[in-house]
This record gives C-alpha cells, sequence and structure tokens, in this order.
C-alpha cells in the first residue's frame, strides 16, 4: 500500500516538473506568439473577437504551449493591447522586442509569422496594414516576407 502511493506520488510530481520545465523553455516562444498576434491584430485598428479566438486556438492545440494557462495568455494579450491603447509606436516597438527573442530558433519563428498570418485572415480579411505588421515581424526575425506570400 505504501510503495503504491509513493510510486502515484512520484508520477504526479515527474508530471507537475516536466510541465514547469516545458513552461521555462518555451515562456519566449509564447511571449513572441502572444506580441506578434497583438500587433497583427491591432494593425488594422480593429481588434476582433474571431482574431483572439484564433490565438487561444493554436495555443490550446499547440504540443509545447498547451502547458499555459488561459488566464496568462489573456494577461500576456492584455499587457500588449494596453501598450498599443497609450500609444501605437510604444505597442509595436514592445511586441517587436519580445518578437525578436525568438530570432535565433528559426522553426519557432516561421511558424509564429505562420500564426501571425492566420490571426491577420481570421476576420476574413487579410489586409494589406495586417501583412504589412507581419512583414515587420519578418524583418525582426530576419526572414523573407516572399516565403509566406507577404509580397
Amino acid at each position: 500500500m505504501a510503495l503504491e502511493w509513493l510510486k502515484q506520488r512520484f508520477n504526479e510530481v515527474s508530471a507537475n516538473l516536466k510541465t514547469e520545465v516545458t513552461k521555462i523553455r518555451n515562456k519566449s516562444f509564447l511571449e513572441a506568439v502572444v506580441a506578434g498576434c497583438t500587433l497583427v491584430a491591432h494593425a488594422d485598428g480593429t481588434v476582433s473577437s474571431a482574431e483572439k479566438q484564433k490565438m487561444l486556438g493554436f495555443l490550446h492545440s499547440s504540443e509545447v504551449l498547451s502547458v499555459f494557462d488561459t488566464n496568462e495568455i489573456i494577461a500576456l494579450f492584455d499587457k500588449y493591447a494596453k501598450q498599443f491603447e497609450f500609444d501605437f509606436q510604444i505597442g509595436q516597438a514592445s511586441t517587436l522586442q519580445a518578437v525578436a527573442k525568438i530570432k535565433d530558433k528559426v522553426d519557432e519563428a516561421r511558424l509564429m509569422v505562420r500564426v501571425c498570418c492566420a490571426i491577420g485572415a481570421a476576420d476574413g480579411n487579410f489586409d494589406d496594414s495586417e501583412k504589412a505588421a507581419v512583414r515587420k515581424i519578418c524583418a525582426e526575425l530576419g526572414l523573407d516576407p516572399r516565403d509566406f506570400d507577404l509580397n
């Protein structure tokens, strides 16, 4: 009986530790995705619920990011959104700074740009201002916008 309890406790602690390590390892990717999505969502002057839902849907389905709590994701989005509400240029600079943290992680950077494109198209219209925002993200990451059909 005691051995079974110990084994169960070990499995619980092990699972919690794995979740925490995953969070620490992927925190910069989470911030970059949320920041990039916030930049694109604010590009046309209107943040739609479809854009927010698309972002949350991706984050919940992502193997590496699904460990994050929805409240944490919303708090990050709100943090960046408030900066846009204060001043667009400050919001843009802040989001691009967060995006730049994954510059050396090419696979993560490319995935983040694809997610930002999906956010731009979430309301049914991936307009020029949203495409321009994603091009800025590409420039920050050293990626070619043509690879994402952003000519």
